[in-house]
């Protein structure tokens, strides 16, 4: 008797089948992510920068919208922008839930928050 070598035919569907549903999954989640590292960096800078400092709530609120326009960041709407003022600190809090369609009804969800303290001496 000779031993079976490989896959058959219905094994290999059920392979291509799961390799599609994980670049489907990919090419739904990733670009979230992405935007989500622009988020960050942008975050990062805006800490750092010195023009930043000792602007109004709304100059700075402003100041982050403009940020977020310029790397095409479409999906943060204003209303998940939130300053806050401290002694001598101000806090910018980013939240927000991107939200999308897998394959047909399945959804998925994602949470992201972010605060960043910018210290105005």
């Amino acid at each position: 008797m000779h031993k079976q070598k490989g896959l058959t035919l219905i094994s290999w569907i059920v392979v291509l089948v799961y390799i599609l549903f994980q670049v489907v999954i990919a090419m739904r989640i990733i670009p979230e992510y992405i935007t989500d590292r622009s988020v960050k960096s942008i975050l990062k800078t805006i800490k750092t920068d010195p023009d930043a400092k000792g602007l109004t709530n709304k100059r700075l609120l402003l100041l982050v919208e403009k940020r977020l326009d310029m790397n095409n960041i479409y999906s943060i709407k204003p209303g998940d922008i939130k300053v806050k003022s401290g002694r001598d600190t101000q806090v910018i809090t980013i939240d927000y839930v991107p939200r999308g369609t897998l394959i047909g009804n399945l959804d998925y969800i994602i949470n992201f928050h972010y605060q960043v303290k910018i210290v105005s001496h």
